[in-house]
């Protein structure tokens, strides 16, 4: 008798933690470090509303988000550009049915040490610049400094827009020093005299200063009226139409409290 109390008194016990382990939910996302602060923002809020789900959030890039989510290893892919034909391609080699949402707008920003006297720049200059064509700022109005050119890596969705916009398909000079997220480029821009780089919209601080672009400032205003020239939505992706708990989490970035914190990360919202 007394064994057969134990016995129930032991699957009590098990059945009480497996429904606390089944209770809990949890999303796995992956990608863009430019999309980042807005899902990790939107993630610790949407954690707070709901205690019983937990939303792991890490950077990499672009195409690492999406790679993992061609290989069915992550819920939710960050990109801050579209998913390529050939990515599409291979998606649909695995079963994988990448769907695209779009979750805000960001601009591109050129950033160069706040001790530079310079201050527009033009796409011709800009792309001159990246090109190894012009290596001095004293082509473009300012002192007698060697340029030091800093670029995102090809798995960043940011360099992907910047080469298509800016470069218009040109490759980078070789002697561009490639960073892998954009804290990487703020680190070197604002240790570096001469550097030369570019970050998404909600990275700007003072220790940065962010050029006029064909004389156009990057800002909320510039980027909304189309002014500023180098702009992009950003998009998570997910393997078919989301539902459950990744459909809630998306619906919630995509609410009026999820676009206010992507606002007030530094980005502008869709409405």
């Amino acid at each position: 008798m007394i064994r057969s109390k134990l016995y129930l008194i032991l699957f009590a016990v098990l059945l009480l933690f497996s429904n606390l382990i089944f209770a809990s939910e949890s999303l796995i996302i992956q990608g863009s470090s430019t999309v980042l602060p807005i899902v990790q923002k939107a993630a610790e809020v949407y954690m707070e509303k709901n205690p019983d789900v937990n939303i792991s959030v890490r950077g990499g890039g672009s195409g690492t988000g999406i790679a993992a989510l061609l290989d069915n290893v992550i819920d939710i892919a960050n990109s801050s550009r579209f998913i390529k034909d050939e990515e599409v391609q291979s998606a649909l080699s695995k079963g994988i049915y990448p769907v695209p949402h779009r979750i805000a707008i960001d601009g591109i920003a050129v950033v160069i040490h706040p001790d530079n006297p310079v201050d527009d720049l033009s796409m011709e200059e800009i792309k001159k610049i990246y090109t190894g064509e012009i290596t001095n700022w004293k082509e473009v109005g300012g002192p007698d400094r060697q340029i030091v050119v800093i670029s995102r890596d090809s798995s960043s969705g940011t360099f992907e827009v910047f080469e298509e916009i800016v470069l218009e398909g040109e490759k980078v000079t070789a002697g561009a020093l490639l960073q892998t997220s954009n804290g990487g480029v703020i680190n070197v821009v604002t240790s570096t005299k001469g550097a030369i780089g570019y970050v998404g919209l909600g990275y700007l601080s003072p220790a940065l200063k962010a050029v006029k672009v064909n004389g156009v400032s990057p800002s909320k205003e510039t980027i909304i009226s189309g002014q500023f020239p180098i702009a992009r939505p950003l998009f998570i992706f997910t393997n078919g139409w989301p539902e459950g708990i990744t459909a809630d989490f998306i619906n919630f970035i995509l609410s009026a409290e999820g676009q206010k914190i992507a606002e007030e990360q530094g980005y502008v919202p869709l409405f």
